[in-house]
């Protein structure tokens, strides 16, 4: 899962360093390469490419494509370590939500350390005047979409390839990314066509680690350790994108990364 965020964390760097391109578009050109990558190895192992749970799957490619098109619109509209922030409010609902989709359960004194993270996240956004209402909602829309798409990952543990459920993931996206993607197209320049292969190989890395964690470890733990990327956020913000933040906002943060420390050093 740590790899699995580095890997994430460059992937946002990249789509950030071309706000020209539509959000929309970006995922296009990423679903399509992962489509072709997982296709590739799938038929390399000789794993069948639509897996035995399909409702399950696709319910896995619905929410994950919903959730990464919100996330990539805040990826291009507000700061980076925002972005990434509000996120963060995803592991909250992946364990909230697992209670009835997977029945694990949760030592009532998680809800305790996800309710810091929880105040961490209010503070960043309330003392953060670049971030509006509706980019909240946008980023809380994607953070409940990958919720949904983490648990339904771990309900398939035992049935599913993490291929498999890759693979679902592009073959829902594209052709979605594809129809509203025709009336946004703006055509890529020169070093555009290098960052947007970049996303594409990042973020399919990324997927196939978060995607054995979700499959072989607690979930509440697993979506904890997700956390620590306000680290990259903050780091890759201020080095590249030259970001700054309130007193406020940091003590926000660190609110945020109690939280994980404390939900990753409980014992269940």
């Amino acid at each position: 899962m740590l790899l699995a965020g580095f890997l994430f964390a460059l992937m946002n760097v990249s789509v950030k360093l071309i706000p020209h391109i539509p959000a929309i578009e970006i995922i296009l050109f990423r679903s399509v390469l992962s489509f072709f990558m997982t296709y590739i190895a799938l038929k390399r192992i000789n794993v069948p490419l639509f897996g035995k749970n399909k409702p399950l799957l696709i319910t896995r490619g619905i929410a994950g494509s919903v959730g990464l098109m919100a996330f990539f619109y805040n990826l291009q509209t507000i700061p980076l370590a925002s972005a990434v922030t509000i996120n963060y409010l995803a592991p909250i609902f992946t364990t909230i939500l697992g209670i009835f989709i997977v029945k694990e359960k949760v030592a009532k004194r998680k809800y305790i350390f996800f309710g810091v993270s929880f105040v961490g996240v209010l503070i960043i956004e309330g003392f953060d005047p670049r971030i509006s209402a509706f980019d909240l909602g946008v980023g809380l829309i994607a953070s409940l979409a990958m919720g949904v798409a983490y648990n339904v990952i771990r309900k398939l543990k035992n049935s599913e390839h993490p291929l498999v459920i890759m693979f679902y993931f592009p073959l829902i996206t594209t052709p979605i990314a594809a129809i509203v993607s025709y009336f946004f197209w703006v055509m890529p320049q020169g070093w555009d066509w290098v960052v947007l292969l970049t996303v594409g190989v990042l973020t399919q890395g990324a997927q196939y680690f978060m995607t054995l964690a979700y499959q072989n470890a607690n979930l509440s733990k697993v979506a904890s350790l997700s956390y620590v990327g306000i680290v990259y956020a903050l780091g890759f913000g201020f080095l590249i994108f030259e970001e700054t933040y309130s007193l406020l906002t940091y003590l926000g943060m660190i609110l945020v990364l109690a939280g994980v420390l404390l939900n990753v050093t409980s014992k269940k």
